[in-house]
């Protein structure tokens, strides 16, 4: 197949914005960087979004949706908070022709916001938890932007909770890193990540704790894939967040926010794609195969039609391109760039044969299958396929992971993928230095991998890379 893209071993960033461009998966937009999200990569992004929502609903969430302005003084009331988004804000001074008696903000984020209505809201116990999320765009004015990866308006969805006790607050934040975000980056997407607790120096700003998942991208170098916080009670004291306990005492309400966005894509993007394109998990795949008419000829197109039909009935996410018309190799380098999982190939000479061709697009094999097998064969490649790509995954990662003792090795390693080094070697001296290298904490854990309960807890594992 003839080359389109430029290596990724040659420039990866360059092989990125390639892929992005010529799969039809986004454009600049005319407002610095904003970006397009066309409609191949749109209906990726609402395969994540369904998926992702069905299983926040299954922590017993419900959406609701708030306003894009937010008063400015909102966000002065958390000191950490104003303090953390000043340099991202995008402020609203004039509208309807006049200068505003108070700027307003479009949300970076919506903790403010929410916090004003969940002290209007809650009044007893019994209104707790209080369990929201919101799909929205956010708005948060970045110096470098980079398309899906960082970009001054974004798509994400935005959880916010209140709780009666800290340790509820902490438990469903901790359900949600483990059981929404990790379950999703590695069972929908394929991707296996990380989970850690971010150092203070990396916090979310007005949080006492903050959860990341961590994922490798195809140059080594990681991406914070979603995060969730536990905010204390900052932002109930901040808004008056309280409740009326059992015992008839006014206390002050425990929050938590978490969030994932269309950066995801970007890290689907660079895990899994190759040299000719995307490879999508097939899971996340708005089309799961692809029938393509080679060449009109007797009998072709209603075989195609039935092929569909047959797997269609078998729950497969099926396209029928019978545009003969259109020259086949260009039809083929399209549908391997937007990485479609896979192509059923029908043509004259197949049929004469009573077969088909299977293109898989994960592992590039090609191969003749007997019409009467497609459908269970095109199942079990698709199951195979997305065990496949996480697999795949987790052993460049694991590669790329070393082991070391000193900061010095860490910096070292880290120029390829990801240091594992003792936190004690590092510590926030430490931290600062690896920061002016352009290396960063990734996120903290135990020995065993498991999540720390603080920062404090002896003989702690540190992440360092370089990053998105």
């Amino acid at each position: 197949m003839a080359r389109v893209l430029t290596p990724r071993a040659e420039d990866f960033p360059r092989w990125y914005q390639d892929l992005i461009a010529k799969a039809q998966l986004a454009d600049n937009g005319p407002v610095r960087g904003t970006m397009v999200i066309r409609p191949v990569a749109y209906a990726v992004w609402e395969r994540m979004q369904a998926d992702m929502d069905a299983r926040i609903k299954a922590a017993g969430v419900q959406n609701a949706y708030f306003p894009l302005f937010i008063p400015e003084n909102y966000l002065r009331r958390e000191a950490d908070h104003v303090e953390g988004f000043s340099p991202e804000l995008a402020v609203v001074t004039h509208a309807g022709g006049k200068e505003l008696a108070e700027p307003l903000v479009v949300r970076p984020t919506s903790e403010t916001v929410i916090g004003e209505f969940m002290a209007k809201w809650v009044d007893s116990y019994r209104d707790l938890p209080l369990l929201l999320n919101q799909w929205a765009n956010v708005v948060r004015w970045e110096l470098r932007p980079r398309t899906f990866l960082r970009t001054t308006e974004f798509l994400w969805q935005e959880g916010h909770t209140a709780h009666a006790t800290e340790a509820d607050a902490r438990e469903h934040a901790r359900d949600i890193h483990r059981n929404v975000y990790q379950a999703f980056m590695e069972e929908f997407l394929a991707i296996p990540v990380i989970p850690g607790r971010k150092t203070k120096g990396e916090r979310f700003a007005g949080a006492t704790n903050t959860m990341t998942v961590e994922a490798m991208m195809g140059d080594g170098k990681a991406l914070q894939m979603g995060t969730s916080h536990e905010l204390g009670q900052n932002f109930a004291k901040a808004f008056d967040i309280t409740y009326s306990s059992a015992e008839r005492t006014v206390e002050h309400a425990w929050t938590t926010s978490w969030g994932t966005s269309t950066r995801m894509v970007g890290g689907l993007i660079m895990v899994h794609g190759d040299d000719n394109g995307l490879r999508l998990p097939p899971r996340a795949a708005p089309i799961q195969v692809q029938i393509m008419v080679v060449k009109a000829g007797e009998g072709v197109a209603e075989a195609a039609g039935k092929l569909r039909d047959e797997l269609t009935t078998a729950g497969v996410r099926v396209k029928l391109d019978d545009r003969a018309d259109i020259p086949f190799g260009r039809r083929a380098v399209d549908a391997e760039l937007q990485g479609i999982p896979i192509r059923v190939e029908v043509g004259p000479r197949d049929l004469a044969t009573g077969n088909v061709t299977v293109a898989r697009r994960i592992d590039g094999s090609k191969s003749p299958i007997a019409l009467a097998d497609v459908t269970g064969a095109v199942t079990s490649a698709l199951k195979a396929d997305q065990q496949r790509l996480y697999d795949d995954a987790l052993a460049f990662r694991e590669e790329r992971t070393f082991d070391v003792k000193t900061l010095a090795e860490a910096l070292e390693a880290a120029q390829t993928g990801f240091a594992r080094v003792p936190w004690s070697a590092v510590g926030e001296a430490g931290e600062k230095e690896a920061n002016g290298k352009a290396v960063t904490v990734r996120c903290l854990t135990r020995e065993d991998g498991s999540m720390p309960e603080s920062d404090d807890e002896p003989d702690l594992i540190a992440y360092l890379g370089r990053s998105y």
